[in-house]
Order: C-alpha cells, then structure tokens, then sequence
C-alpha cells in the first residue's frame, strides 16, 4: 500500500499542478473581454436608456464583452462602419438597410428588432388643422431629402383617396421642427412621436400628428441591430451574447424606467446633444410600449415583416430587386430574453 501510495503521491501532485494552471488559464479567458464598438443611429437619447444600463450594470461583461457607444459622425455612420468592418454592430433603420442591401450588395443583416413598429409621423402644428394625408392637398411637406419619404408620403397619399400630385415636396435636410414653426413648411414628414412631439410641447407648441403605418404602409421596425455577414456567420455566440444583455437591460429599463433614465442622463452628450429630462421622460413613457408587445418580445423579428417591406419598397421603386428576407435578417439563437422570461410592463408615471 505504501508503494502505490507512493507512485499515486507524484501522479496527484501532477494533476493537481495541471488542474490549477487550467484553471488559471480558464480564468484569465474570462477576463479577457471580447471588444464591440456599438454605432447608435443618433446621439444618446431615451430610446439608448437599455444599452446604457447594461453596460453599467455589467450585464455585457458577464457576457465576456467590452462594449463601447460610438457616436455617428455621419448620418449613415451604423451601415457603413459595420459593413466596412470598423464596427461590430449599429443601431439602424429596416428600410435603409433593405436598400443597402437590394440596391448595393452591402454584407449587413438585421440581428434583432429594437422597436417593433414605426415612430415615424406626419408633424404639424396644431392650427394647420392636418388630421389626415388628405388634409395634405395643396400643402408643403418638408422632409430630410430621402426618396424613403417621398415614397411614404406617396403611399399614404393613394390610401386615403387623395392625389399625391397636389403636395409640394420640399427638401428641408434636417431642419424638419424649425421649418415647421418658421412657417416655411405646413407639415413634415421624418420626425418620431417619441422625440420631436414632447421636444415641441416643452417649447409651447401645439402640434398633430398621425402615424405613417396608419395608411398603406406595412409595419415596420423603427429601428433594428445590424451586423455583418461575416461576424453573423463566424461570430454569432458573440452576437447572442450582446443580445442576451441587452434584454436584460431593457428587462431593467421597463420596472424601473427613472433610475434607468437618470444612467443614460449621466452619460448623455451635452455638448453636442444635450437631454430635457422631461422629454426625455415623456419620450421614455411613448417608447417602452412599441420596445415589447404582448405578441412581439424586445428584439424578436420576423421574416414576413421584412418581407413585405421589401415588397412595398419593390412596389414603389425604392429598391431595384426584389430580395429575400432571409438576405436582410438573421436568425440567431433567440434565448435572449432575461431567465425568468417574463415581460414586465413599469412605465413612468
């Protein structure tokens, strides 16, 4: 007995020297975080609150990322920055990218739905008296130059028995609320209920609105998470990571939308983009609703919504072929909702 329990003594000393150094290699791969420069649409604002609080929560580190908020420079900064490779992931719209990908080839795919229907409106000012598009005969339109605005603006038009011909165009860039009050335009096309509306209401103004979707055109997701081909096909435990955490802080931003808010508050952008926390809170309070709904969890997609956007976009000549939705969406693994899978409704109050 002795003998063995002396040929055993070495062996289990070896072992357990390996065992350690395994350990402490296993160790030092988690701490070695993955990096994932996020590019938001926009600056900072209410609709990020959930981005912000995982990461401040730790929620991406748990998942072995390092997670990093980069501003766009550019208005299409998310598309180009992911499909140059210089960006894992952006925060952009599902019709823009149907055109990237339709009409020039680019390798992004949708991830996950952000907001499952549009935000987008028809803005005016109250005493326009414009309830309707058919109130829009004979009126000006201003929009931010995008053929995507003109072909909504068209629709609705044809929808609600009234001849597009008759509305006049005019291409005000992004100076959509200032066209308005100016009085250069009577109505826009392009600004989102969940921002421009309270915006306008805190300076005074009175204003009506409708939604686009309301007329002829398909639902569509305001906003969605893209990455590129490559990183989907070689990467995607990486992708349903990030998705992963940031249910679970869309999970927080829903029961406690105020302290939720107040984190992206502390990190906003004041000197190029500075926040009203009343607005902020106003638009917190329009957008958790169409975030999660009772048939659509937070970041859940579906091949016949972007189907039949692609089919509009064919219909009215936005798009020069018509695509597959499977060549704009990827399916990942959907286990990204927060353990206990339950979907709590806590809006401000």
């Amino acid at each position: 007995m002795k003998k063995r329990t002396a040929l055993l003594l070495p062996a289990i000393m070896l072992l357990t020297l390996l065992t350690g150094c395994a350990q402490q290699k296993g160790a030092g791969n988690r701490k070695t975080l993955r990096k994932i420069n996020v590019v938001l649409d926009w600056y900072p604002n209410a609709l990020h609150t959930f981005l912000y609080t995982a990461i401040e929560r730790g929620y991406f580190k748990e998942e072995g990322l390092d997670v990093k908020i980069q501003f766009p420079a550019n208005e299409n900064d998310a598309l180009s920055l992911v499909a140059a490779g210089k960006a894992e992931i952006g925060m952009y719209y599902e019709h823009d990218i149907i055109q990237a990908v339709a009409n020039q080839g680019i390798g992004v795919k949708s991830i996950g739905a952000v907001v499952q229907s549009p935000l987008n409106i028809i803005l005016s000012l109250a005493e326009k008296n414009i309830h309707s598009p058919r109130d829009l005969t004979g009126r000006a339109v201003g929009y931010a130059g995008t053929n995507l605005s003109e072909a909504l603006v068209r629709t609705m038009m044809k929808a609600d028995g009234a001849n597009f011909s008759s509305v006049k165009m005019m291409n005000v860039g992004f100076d959509l609320m200032n066209s308005m009050t100016t009085g250069n335009v009577d109505a826009t096309v392009g600004c989102l209920v969940n921002h421009e509306v309270p915006q306008m209401e805190e300076e005074g103004f009175h204003v009506n609105y409708f939604m686009v979707n309301e007329y002829g055109i398909p639902d569509y997701y305001e906003t969605v998470f893209l990455a590129g081909d490559k990183m989907i096909e070689t990467e995607p435990e990486v992708l349903t990571g990030f998705l992963r955490a940031s249910a679970r802080g869309f999970a927080d931003f829903q029961e406690d939308p105020e302290a939720c808010l107040q984190i992206l508050l502390d990190h906003q952008n004041e000197e190029n983009f500075p926040l009203s926390p009343t607005v902020e809170k106003k638009s917190c309070q329009t957008l958790l609703p169409p975030m999660e709904t009772d048939y659509s969890p937070f970041l859940s997609q579906t091949a016949e919504n972007w189907q039949a956007n692609i089919n509009w976009m064919y219909d009215t000549g936005l798009i020069e072929r018509k695509i597959n939705a499977s060549q704009v969406m990827a399916k990942l693994d959907q286990g990204v909702r927060p353990p206990d899978n339950t979907i709590m409704k806590s809006p401000l109050e």
